[in-house]
């Protein structure tokens, strides 16, 4: 069989990404057990070309007791009964790379579940092989003063186990236990977790929670040296064994703290911005550029191979861990009133409903997310614009089944409602019946159509993946204006971010005589002069344009 990746074949093809987030306990179940599973998955891989994505990130499907969505590991080696087999797995993987869609999965590093063998065996006695590949103490003193992550529900990072009669260390929930990274045998194993996925033909990993691996007196034990010496190594070996294959850290730190983790092109080839996110939400509700701009500026340089992930929701709360405490209050007064929408330090709603279902202002922050430096991350079902259910535990309320259709459970599952692992959004705004794909396709002025063309245009250039950024600054702070360059190619992109029609003079003096070209219908605009460019957008409007000499 033809690889039809090979013409493509990039060791920095994640530069030109669009990713696509999703569970596949979530998506589209096969079996009718309520449950999405591999085989739907493998079902829906022509809507996801048609969407155009290039990489499919899939959430934890490993087996686990699913007290934290998966990321709990119980067996690293293999697939969730609930969501098929191995073999399920493989067909699927076969199909996706067959329509040209890489595929990254998730490589939990930090800890276990409770109920892995690993730490069954470790708490069964202090003289089990297993008691070194976790951190335990006879008392909870040790560690002073390192914050606990989920202040929400946790006391401590230290949790006792009435079994070995000792405390183990958690820096998540306590069902977590962390592994030890001092241990040897731990690199080593977690290497040959990542070979066999390598091998099975996996595209990369996303590795959660990176900063919290190694534990020392007297620190805050993240970001330690020792960590970045793990990473080092397993990233050696992935590029020894497997060439072209991508990590991509998660760090919700400030960009100048993620910035050791690129090292210097050693390390990760991607890590995610989280700052950036809640500042396009900001600068959207004060309707000024401000906080965008100063986060940006922030940012530090990366090694030319590497890479930022930005996305605008994901399977999480939208975080507000790296805002001051001044700009949390905003978030939450402003898009999170009700306080069963906010949990640990964050938001959990889903895109659309944080912008009240407003197409304008949808179509508005997904322009940023895509023109903006980095490569770009869609959550499931954010292409449709589907809501949420605060009221489910957790963060499960943006985590609910996939809506295909109108018909029965939205075209999730023919199973009785009642067996689904999560419900369906039934509600009369995002309701199964109101917003799903099947609807979507038959109407060409839809969210979903207007996201395709989106990502269309975003993949005609390569300038939005690799190429430079230069922010213009005109007197109107509601307008977002920045250029994107990559060799001979401009691109001019321009943002209202107010609620009211917006004009603008624009210094484009370094690009005289050049004819901006509409790129999304192809309409050509007055050529630049020497003076000031003006120009007038609609509330919430942009303009992506391609500067062509003629």
């Amino acid at each position: 069989m033809i690889d039809p990746l090979a013409s493509t074949a990039d060791d920095a093809w994640y530069k030109d990404a669009i990713v696509y987030q999703l569970h596949v306990k979530a998506f589209a179940d096969a079996n009718s057990d309520g449950i999405g599973d591999f085989a739907g998955l493998t079902e829906k891989l022509d809507y996801l070309q048609e969407l155009g994505v290039t990489v499919l990130w899939l959430l934890p499907f490993y087996p686990s007791p699913g007290r934290d969505d998966g990321y709990d590991i119980a067996d690293y080696y293999n697939v969730h009964p609930g969501y098929g087999s191995l073999d399920d797995f493989m067909r699927f993987l076969d199909e996706a790379h067959r329509r040209g869609l890489r595929v990254i999965t998730e490589l939990v590093l930090n800890h276990t579940s409770d109920q892995h063998p690993w730490f069954q065996q470790a708490r069964a006695s202090r003289s089990n092989p297993y008691r070194d590949w976790y951190v335990w103490s006879d008392t909870d003193d040790r560690y002073p003063g390192v914050r606990i992550i989920f202040l929400d529900t946790e006391l401590s990072n230290w949790a006792w186990d009435p079994v070995s009669k000792a405390y183990y260390w958690h820096r998540f929930f306590s069902h977590q236990p962390d592994l030890n990274y001092d241990n040897p045998e731990v690199r080593e194993e977690m290497w040959r977790v990542m070979r066999f996925w390598a091998d099975l033909g996996v595209d990369g990993f996303r590795v959660d929670a990176v900063p919290y691996l190694i534990e020392r007196e007297g620190t805050s034990c993240e970001n330690l040296p020792e960590t970045h010496e793990v990473i080092r190594t397993l990233r050696a070996r992935l590029d020894a064994h497997a060439p072209g294959k991508m990590l991509l850290a998660e760090a919700n730190m400030w960009p100048e703290q993620v910035r050791p983790y690129f090292g210097d092109a050693d390390e990760f080839h991607m890590a995610f911005h989280f700052p950036i996110m809640p500042r396009m939400f900001m600068a959207l509700r004060l309707e000024d550029r401000k906080p965008l701009l100063d986060i940006i500026e922030r940012t530090p340089d990366i090694p030319e191979a590497c890479q930022w992930g930005i996305f605008l929701r994901n399977h999480d709360e939208l975080t507000l861990e790296m805002v001051t405490d001044l700009e949390r209050d905003f978030m939450y007064d402003e898009y999170a009133n009700d306080p069963v929408a906010r949990i640990n330090l964050g938001i959990r709603r889903r895109l659309a409903p944080l912008l009240e279902g407003d197409r304008r202002r949808i179509e508005l922050m997904n322009s940023m997310l895509m023109s903006l430096p980095g490569s770009p991350f869609i959550y499931y079902g954010d292409e449709i614009g589907m809501g949420d259910n605060v009221f489910l535990r957790d963060r499960n309320g943006v985590r609910t089944p996939m809506q295909w259709s109108g018909g029965w459970n939205g075209g999730f599952s023919t199973a009785d409602p009642e067996r689904l692992w999560l419900p369906i959004i039934s509600n009369a705004v995002y309701g199964y019946q109101a917003v799903n794909v099947e609807a979507q396709r038959r109407n060409g002025s839809s969210l979903l159509y207007w996201m395709q063309r989106l990502v269309r245009v975003r993949k005609s250039s390569r300038v939005f993946g690799r190429g430079n950024i230069e922010f213009l600054h005109p007197a109107n702070h509601r307008v977002l204006a920045y250029t994107r360059s990559l060799g001979e190619e401009t691109v001019l992109v321009v943002h209202n971010l107010a609620s009211t029609a917006q004009s603008v003079e624009l210094d484009l003096s370094a690009f005289g005589g050049a004819i901006p070209v509409e790129m999304f219908g192809g309409s050509i605009f007055p050529r630049i002069r020497q003076q000031p460019y003006p120009m007038t957008l609609g509330p919430y409007g942009f303009f992506w344009f391609r500067l062509r000499w003629l």
